[in-house]
């Protein structure tokens, strides 16, 4: 019960019941977006300054090629088990959905280990921004030779790709995160006394306010549940716990430490909301927004806020004897 507690959390909670309730309640979306790029931006300042004092050793290398493992595995998994009910183009998108990560889930976690004392690798900001792309340019791939089989007109894979790949890597939320890290690595200690006050302690207080905002959203976008298979309502409640189960394996096997491998089964269990679906929406037109945005918002999301996040950190804390 402990995540019930925490006041990040009883917003979050507080923000769906109010979405409900159909409360004119509302966070301004340039609020919002700033709430975005201050988490990211304050994330990324705490992982560089880890990083400056541990350096980049091979348990850096390891976590980081583990987490591009599953950001290929994932999404190739998905599409295999989403083809038996859904057409290409849908089974694409929620792919390409629950392949990718969700930082505000990641930052939540982050958080969350900090209250409990876990000890976690700054780098692992950087295998969060490494396990959002991949799944994109899966699904592009997939939907194109869906197009050609059906006879529909493919788009061309090349041009598309380029397109993808230059978005997913000149992403704003994304540059900002590793260029935060950057300056966190480039000015160590003294960066870190000198910043404190914005990336230590506005983080609860604003992460709280975001939270609020994300229960919001998440209340308004369950209704895109409604008239879907059951087996889709499964999917996004069981799939994110095979997915946590994949990266717990994997940690359990390269003796990745507790922090790290409770953080790398919360990227895996995530699903984007944001920069999955924008992208998805201008790549794979005819897939059905309502359906990989309500299943991702609408359910993984609060699932794994409320109850993934500290069921992964115990799992991972008595599997991994800590």
């Amino acid at each position: 019960m402990g995540g019930f507690l925490d006041p990040a959390i009883l917003f979050f909670v507080f923000g769906m019941a109010a979405g409900l309730l159909k409360s004119n309640l509302d966070i301004p979306h340039p609020i919002s977006r700033f709430l975005s790029l201050y988490l990211l931006m304050a994330l990324g300042l705490k992982g560089g300054f880890a990083l400056a004092k541990s350096g980049f050793n091979a348990e850096v290398a390891i976590t980081l090629g583990a987490a591009l493992a599953l950001a290929f595995a994932i999404p190739a998994l998905a599409y295999y088990l989403l083809r038996r009910f859904l057409n290409g183009f849908d089974a694409a998108a929620v792919a390409a959905t629950y392949g990718s990560v969700s930082a505000v889930t990641f930052i939540t976690a982050v958080q969350h280990l900090d209250n409990l004392g876990v000890a976690y690798g700054g780098h692992m900001a950087a295998a969060m921004a490494l396990m959002e792309s991949p799944a994109i340019v899966m699904a592009v791939v997939l939907a194109s030779y869906v197009r050609r089989q059906s006879a529909a007109g493919a788009m061309p894979v090349p041009g598309t790709l380029r397109r993808v790949l230059h978005e997913s890597l000149t992403d704003g939320a994304q540059l900002l995160l590793l260029g935060a890290m950057a300056i966190g690595m480039a000015t160590g200690a003294a960066g870190e006394a000198v910043m404190k006050p914005f990336s230590v302690d506005l983080f609860k207080g604003m992460l709280a306010f975001f939270l609020l905002d994300m229960g919001l959203q998440a209340a308004r976008n369950m209704g895109g549940l409604r008239g879907q298979s059951a087996w889709l309502l499964v999917y996004a409640v069981v799939a994110p716990l095979a997915h946590a189960g994949l990266a717990l394996l994997l940690g359990w096997a390269l003796a990745m430490s507790v922090g790290n491998t409770a953080l790398l089964m919360v990227l895996a269990a995530s699903a984007s909301y944001i920069a999955v679906p924008a992208v998805v929406r201008q790549t794979i037109p005819e897939a059905n927004p309502s359906l990989y945005f309500g299943m991702s918002l609408g359910l993984t999301f609060p699932l794994n806020i409320l109850f993934g996040i500290p069921v992964y950190t115990e799992v991972a804390r008595r599997v991994l004897g800590a």
